[in-house]
């Protein structure tokens, strides 16, 4: 079974500094039928202005995967870490007990776009946790490549629940197929570009739920970059 979420039926926000979409309920934003989809709670796509961002502020029981499209982000958490998240890096918390960050738009010209993924963990009270991986562009070029996961597989980062995340960078015409079970759920976000998915076209912004389904199957009708959730 097949379920398409439109770009343009997400809750939107456009607040100068910001320019948000959400996929799932979050903050002012109310949607019952799509308030989540298994443990995948947020995924936010946010464009911030040059200079801006988001000041210190705290959460708490939830995995949080920063995934940056365009531009640099600068991090600084209550752990100690500081740094910048460039395309090709995936930054996880652990907010766990408790945890406070902020995220800054590194640029004084040129805006950031990102996606700011949340999931629920598998157990409360984790100790807070934080890691950054970069890998190399070779990794998600017409293939799957795997960014998170239980386990840490292939060295992407870890995320304290039973999933996976795969990205693939496209280029037009390019066709990718992928065994699914059909005990687990599927979800995949089109964050660049137009692909169909099992025959469905697709635009950024787009994403589709998959249950019960046994292959997936993507073309890239044009440049583009996906994200697939591998979940419980």
């Amino acid at each position: 079974m097949l379920k398409l979420r439109r770009s343009e039926d997400r809750g939107h926000f456009d607040f100068g500094w910001l320019n948000t979409h959400h996929t799932f309920s979050f903050g002012e934003y109310s949607e019952p039928e799509y308030h989540q989809f298994r443990s995948l709670r947020v995924i936010n796509e946010d464009v911030v202005a040059p200079g801006t961002g988001f000041g210190t502020h705290g959460h708490k029981d939830m995995e949080i995967l920063t995934w940056v499209l365009e531009g640099a982000l600068e991090h600084q958490d209550s752990l100690g870490t500081k740094g910048l998240i460039k395309p090709g890096e995936a930054q996880v918390m652990s907010a766990g007990s408790g945890i406070r960050h902020s995220e800054f738009n590194a640029s004084k010209t040129e805006p950031v776009h990102l996606l700011q993924i949340w999931m629920l963990p598998e157990s409360k009270e984790l100790k807070p946790r934080y890691d950054q991986v970069a890998f190399d562009d070779g990794r998600f070029r017409n293939i799957w490549g795997l960014i998170a996961s239980r386990d840490g597989l292939d060295g992407s980062v870890v995320v304290f629940q039973d999933l996976q995340i795969f990205v693939a960078r496209l280029d037009a015409g390019v066709e990718l197929s992928r065994a699914l079970n059909p005990s687990r759920y599927g979800w995949l976000h089109v964050a660049k570009g137009a692909v169909t998915l099992n025959g469905q076209a697709l635009k950024a912004g787009d994403a589709m739920a998959l249950e019960s389904e046994t292959k997936l199957d993507v073309k890239a009708e044009s440049v583009s970059e996906v994200l697939f959730f591998d979940l419980e």
